[in-house]
This record gives C-alpha cells, sequence and structure tokens, in this order.
C-alpha cells in the first residue's frame, strides 16, 4: 500500500482510543492530523489553480510589447528551486526517537508497578484472615496467648 493511500486509511479516533496513548501524546496527534488535513486541501486548491499564462492576450493590451516579451522570457527560464529537507527529517527522526524512548520508558514503569501489583495480590491472597488474626492478638493481650 503507497503512502498516500495508507496514510487516508488510519482510523485516528481508533488510534487515539485503544493504544492508551497519554494525552499528550493524543494531542500531538491530533495536531500532526489537522496541519496533515490543511496542507492536503492547500494543495488541492492550488492544483486546481490554472497555471497557464496567456502571452498573447497581453500582447494585444499592452502598448509596451518589450515587457511582455522580458516577462515570458522570464517565466520560461524560471526553475523552482530545490530545496533541502533533510533538517526537517532529522527533526522528526529526534522527535520519533524521543517519543519512542518515553514508551520504552513508560512500558518498563508500566511492567514494573503491574510486577508489584500481582506481588501485592499474591500476598493478600495468601495471608490469613482477618477474624483469625484478630482473636490470635486478643488471645494474646488476655494473657491466654502462648
Amino acid at each position: 500500500m503507497s503512502v498516500k493511500a495508507a496514510a487516508t486509511h488510519i482510523d485516528w479516533t481508533k488510534l487515539t482510543t485503544s493504544l492508551g496513548l497519554k494525552t499528550e501524546t493524543v494531542a500531538a496527534l491530533g495536531a500532526f492530523r489537522k496541519r496533515n488535513e490543511e496542507a492536503r486541501r492547500v494543495l488541492g486548491d492550488l492544483q486546481e489553480q490554472k497555471t497557464a499564462v496567456d502571452f498573447a492576450h497581453y500582447r494585444k493590451i499592452l502598448k509596451n510589447q518589450a515587457v511582455v516579451d522580458d516577462l515570458e522570457k522570464a517565466f520560461k527560464s524560471f526553475k523552482p528551486a530545490s530545496y533541502d529537507v533533510q533538517a526537517q527529517i532529522k527533526s522528526i527522526d529526534a522527535v520519533e526517537a524521543k517519543a519512542l524512548e518515553r514508551a520504552k520508558s513508560t512500558a518498563t514503569k508500566v511492567e514494573s508497578e503491574l510486577a508489584d501489583l500481582q506481588a501485592t495480590l499474591k500476598n493478600i491472597e495468601t495471608s490469613r484472615p482477618v477474624e483469625e488474626l484478630t482473636v490470635r492478638i486478643s488471645s494474646h493481650l488476655n494473657g491466654e496467648g502462648d
């Protein structure tokens, strides 16, 4: 599946609710989604715009033909500037690495807390009933103990 097709098939509500993400992660995903949708909308608007220039029309209505010739020459010789996006990619990679590090830290913390809770539960399950402890303590206090 292409990246474009994959991006359109993301179930954002399921992504944010079912994965148990932190609120800051959900907020970051929401902001990313909003920027993505806005960029797609702007791109669609720009692609719909007419890009051809009718220089013959301007030659008919303007007296100064040299201006039209200069503009046509500049238009035809225009080459878009290439843009190095490596800095943005590095920034994205850094954010991704930080998010991955946080996720691993959270997973480790959750596993540790889960192990502690399981140990506490096992301790509770294997302990003597409260009634038994109360009788033994009260008999010991009354001098009837061993």
